[in-house]
């Protein structure tokens, strides 16, 4: 698999041995000396979203936000941004060739709200749940908490300050924000699981056997569960077994079990929703 391919899958960042493990060691070394990828840490990979991101809002005075604000500050997302994503002051007159060069919000941005060309933790996560899709957001304000630069309580105080368009949906990511998913995968699952009506716990603790497992996602009461599986994160035979064997064991203690691939979730999410939202209707 190609780096970006496989820095894409893994949210936009992600260690040298993740990548090297879905690539080869040659593909990365190439990629890293085309600049497809960049090293941001010393075993840490990632695009080069948001050094893009700096370039063009310094061009056009603005600040990166959004997308390239989480990868500003290391979050891994759904997909990274396919322009720059810049916010500028309100009603400042800007020519109209401007949004060529970048994806443009139109916002005045307060200097509590700044992280030097940036904006804040706090307030990249309240942009992307007022301007972006739910799921897309989702996998944004997951991250920040899974990294601890947000704080969960902090987070719903601001989203229920928030006026104005979009302020509902920034409150419904707030509320459904959950550090505890691993990666955007299962974020978007998550955030899938919503949209069909079930509502489910990240990382779930579930005795079966005498054994206790963590599925992906849960819903106790139902007894559903969903699993974000890809060879992606399993591509060792031993990571297999070892899947088919929770599985198994999940499936004969009596939950129901639902496996989604990422292409799936990423891709096909109609057909997602559709099957969870059927076997939901069944355990009703």
């Amino acid at each position: 698999m190609d780096p970006v391919d496989a820095l894409t899958r893994l949210g936009g960042f992600a260690s040298t041995k993740q990548v090297v493990k879905l690539s080869s060691r040659a593909r990365v070394r190439t990629a890293l000396k085309r600049g497809a990828i960049v090293r941001v840490g010393r075993d840490r990979l990632a695009m080069p979203t948001a050094d893009r991101a700096h370039q063009a809002a310094r061009t056009v005075n603005g600040y990166v936000s959004h997308l390239s604000a989480a990868a500003h500050h290391g979050w891994e997302v759904k997909f990274p941004p396919e322009m720059p994503q810049v916010t500028v002051p309100r009603h400042r007159e800007d020519p109209e060739t401007l949004e060529i060069l970048v994806e443009l919000f139109r916002r005045d941005i307060p200097a509590s709200d700044r992280d030097g060309w940036a904006t804040t933790a706090l307030r990249t996560v309240l942009d992307c749940a007022r301007d972006l899709p739910f799921d897309v957001a989702l996998c944004v304000a997951d991250s920040a908490l899974r990294h601890g630069e947000v704080d969960k309580k902090a987070l719903e105080l601001a989203a229920a300050a928030v006026r104005g368009r979009g302020a509902e949906r920034v409150r419904l990511v707030a509320a459904y924000a959950d550090g505890r998913a691993a990666n955007p995968f299962e974020s978007v699952l998550r955030a899938l699981a919503l949209v069909a009506g079930l509502e489910v716990i990240p990382q779930y603790a579930i005795q079966c056997g005498g054994r206790e497992y963590h599925p992906d996602l849960a819903n106790p009461l139902r007894g559903i569960v969903l699993e974000a599986d890809s060879w992606t994160w399993h591509a060792e035979k031993w990571d297999h077994d070892r899947d088919c064997s929770r599985y198994n064991a999940m499936v004969v203690a009596g939950w129901a079990v639902l496996r989604f691939t990422w292409e799936h979730v990423m891709h096909s999410p109609e057909y997602v929703v559709d099957t969870i939202r059927a076997l939901n209707a069944q355990a009703a």
